[in-house]
């Protein structure tokens, strides 16, 4: 079993709660919008790092961190990418992808839309675990912990970090 904690749209800006929701997690995922490589740096520090990088960030990131990634995360194959859309309304770039191929787990940020969706053409698990950063319209700072066994995603948390 794997516990992980999802973040996205952190734009910069790293609340200290979360070191403390995230304290018994396995990974951390990032689904992009990091803000800074120091950001990034600081997640990494504490606990292993998968991520991507968003629309804001710059060379520096997306050095580091590709636009996507696929793995498998204790048999279950996870794709996450930062503007990918959610069940009926893929974005055209992760599209095809999704549907030729699709994965157990699809993970997007952008949105600063917490969503939890199931896709049931696709057999597949799509969540966007909000923003956790101050910058955006989002009214309240999120986050998502999960853990994963076997092909089974269980135990989802929404955590509320704070009003923006």
């Amino acid at each position: 079993m794997m516990r992980i904690g999802l973040i996205s749209d952190t734009h910069g800006y790293l609340d200290d709660a979360v070191f403390k929701h995230f304290d018994h997690c396995d990974e951390i995922w990032h689904a992009g919008d990091f803000g800074t490589l120091e950001l990034a740096d600081k997640l990494n520090s504490f606990k292993p790092l998968r991520g991507v990088y968003g629309n804001i960030d710059g060379k520096d990131i997306r050095s580091v961190y590709p636009e996507k990634i696929r793995f498998v995360c204790e048999e279950t194959t996870v794709l996450m990418t930062h503007i990918g859309g959610f069940p009926g309304k893929y974005d055209p770039r992760i599209r095809e992808e999704i549907y030729s191929n699709p994965p157990g787990l699809f993970i997007s940020g952008h949105s600063h839309i917490l969503k939890v969706m199931y896709d049931k053409k696709l057999n597949c698990l799509h969540l966007n675990p909000g923003a956790a950063g101050k910058h955006g319209w989002h009214k309240v700072r999120t986050l998502l912990r999960f853990c994963i066994s076997e092909e089974k995603i269980h135990t989802l948390e929404v955590v509320e970090l704070a009003i923006r």
